[in-house]
């Protein structure tokens, strides 16, 4: 079961191999909020996403023998690439199962990084039976994307970052916006700030028609998403949340928030004009709850992660030319 103790080892492992991503701020934002804003940039974490933090800590805590018999999962992209990354960095051999629909750019990064990509239709297929298929003996060692507890402490680690900057920049209390799909940033985060940050209050936020953690916060029990995809924030798109994540959300986080794809594109074009990064949809949608969704929030100060940046050029020019401030 995942603690502090885990995500604090995690951090000392981690630490000298993954980027202190920055806590940034803008008056622009602000105004439109109505409160402060600071957006966590995960984006400019190695392989683009917070993914690489859990894929670190997964990999480094391996033995030797589950090293050798190499690694796979299952992603639509950014735990793909931080998996990769960590097992090319470990010497390991890694298969990643992907959706079709996933964005090319984590595709090609996936291989990229060495990792044997398999693809799948998300719309007709299982992907757990495919991981079986490609898996039949169980040879390999199984990373889930947030169920499991090294991951969960690997992303963690991203609330003791937070911690440590909210004193930095004299933030007593705060929401802590997270984007959420099997809910593994959201409940490691939760599980920091309990013991360092108590002041800190953790809130999932999802797309609409893929809001499974908020229905599942307020009805007390796992509720599922009638699809698994047609959505244009990829990265945050999951059945349900996990069976490990879903009682540490369920204890530790306030009620769910969601967002419109609209909501999350333009909160996507507002952060490249006004802070200059690049964030994904899936990753956008924090900063959408606390620039559009105020009646939701109650505190002076929102910390909004952005857990990826790794949008299409197409898409991403797409929202520009939609919802830019020349448009």
């Amino acid at each position: 079961m995942s603690s502090f103790e885990m995500i604090a080892a995690a951090y000392e492992r981690i630490k000298p191999h993954a980027r202190r991503t920055p806590l940034l701020s803008s008056p622009f934002l602000d105004e439109i909020a109505g409160r402060r804003v600071w957006v966590k940039a995960e984006c400019l974490q190695h392989t683009g996403s917070f993914k690489f933090r859990g894929g670190w800590a997964a990999l480094s805590k391996m033995s030797e023998e589950e090293r050798a018999r190499g690694v796979i999962t299952f992603s639509s992209g950014n735990h793909a690439q931080g998996v990769a990354n960590a097992a090319h960095k470990h010497g390991v051999s890694c298969v990643i199962i992907m959706p079709s629909d996933a964005p090319s750019v984590k595709i090609e990064n996936t291989r990229a990084l060495g990792a044997e990509v398999v693809m799948y239709d998300r719309a007709t297929e299982d992907r757990n039976e495919v991981e079986q298929r490609e898996n039949p003996d169980g040879a390999r060692v199984f990373i889930s994307p947030y169920d499991n507890d090294d991951v969960i402490s690997g992303q963690g680690t991203n609330g003791i970052e937070i911690a440590e900057q909210a004193i930095e920049h004299g933030i007593d209390a705060a929401q802590i916006l997270v984007p959420s799909g099997g809910g593994g940033l959201a409940a490691g985060i939760a599980l920091a700030c309990e013991k360092i940050a108590p002041a800190m209050k953790v809130h999932t936020v999802e797309p609409e028609r893929f809001d499974d953690i908020k229905r599942s916060l307020a009805s007390g029990q796992i509720e599922k998403n009638a699809q698994t995809s047609g959505s244009v924030c990829d990265a945050i798109l999951t059945l349900c949340p996990g069976e490990k994540t879903f009682p540490i959300l369920q204890r530790l986080a306030g009620a769910g928030i969601m967002v419109t794809e609209e909501e999350a594109l333009r909160a996507m074009i507002l952060a490249f004009e006004r802070l200059r990064v690049v964030i994904e949809p899936g990753g956008a949608v924090s900063l959408a709850a606390a620039l559009f969704h105020g009646d939701e929030l109650n505190t002076d100060d929102i910390i909004a992660v952005a857990t990826g940046g790794n949008v299409d050029a197409q898409v991403f020019n797409t929202a520009l030319t939609q919802y830019g401030a020349t448009s």
